[in-house]
């Protein structure tokens, strides 16, 4: 992969303040939801989220794990898709790295509530648009 787009691509992830994941529905329609950031993130290979273990996005991805996530930014107009795949953690070590001081607003149990649970994604390819410009390219 070019170090440039990587670097761009990075960057915009940085940049973002929220993501936007998509997952599949029992019709097979893609449903997109905006999440904050990722927790974490490993380069363009793998983001981790948290989530509600009851949301309808955590039954989806257990249903069909292919997932894409999107991240841009407005103030340059760049924007990053990502294909993979989605999975749902509910083990206690992911969960814990993962918990962050305040997530008790949303999980009141803690980090060991049933309702939390951490979503990883992890990228196959990509399509980075700048400059009115697209560009593919692999993970």
């Amino acid at each position: 992969m070019n170090t440039n787009v990587i670097k761009t691509a990075l960057s915009i992830v940085e940049k973002s303040s929220y993501a936007i994941i998509a997952s599949v529905d029992d019709e097979d329609y893609p449903n997109v939801k905006a999440m904050l950031r990722p927790r974490e993130h490993d380069g363009l290979k793998t983001f981790y989220f948290t989530t509600n273990t009851s949301s309808r996005r955590v039954k989806q991805y257990l249903k069909n794990p292919k997932a894409s996530i999107y991240f841009y930014d407005g103030q340059s107009f760049k924007g990053l898709m990502l294909r993979g795949t989605m999975k749902v953690l509910h083990d206690l070590p992911t969960k814990e790295r993962i918990w962050r001081d305040g997530d008790t607003m949303y999980y009141a149990e803690g980090v060991t509530d049933p309702d939390y649970c951490v979503l990883k994604f992890t990228a196959k390819n990509g399509r980075m648009y700048e400059n009115f410009q697209s560009a593919d390219f692999a993970i």
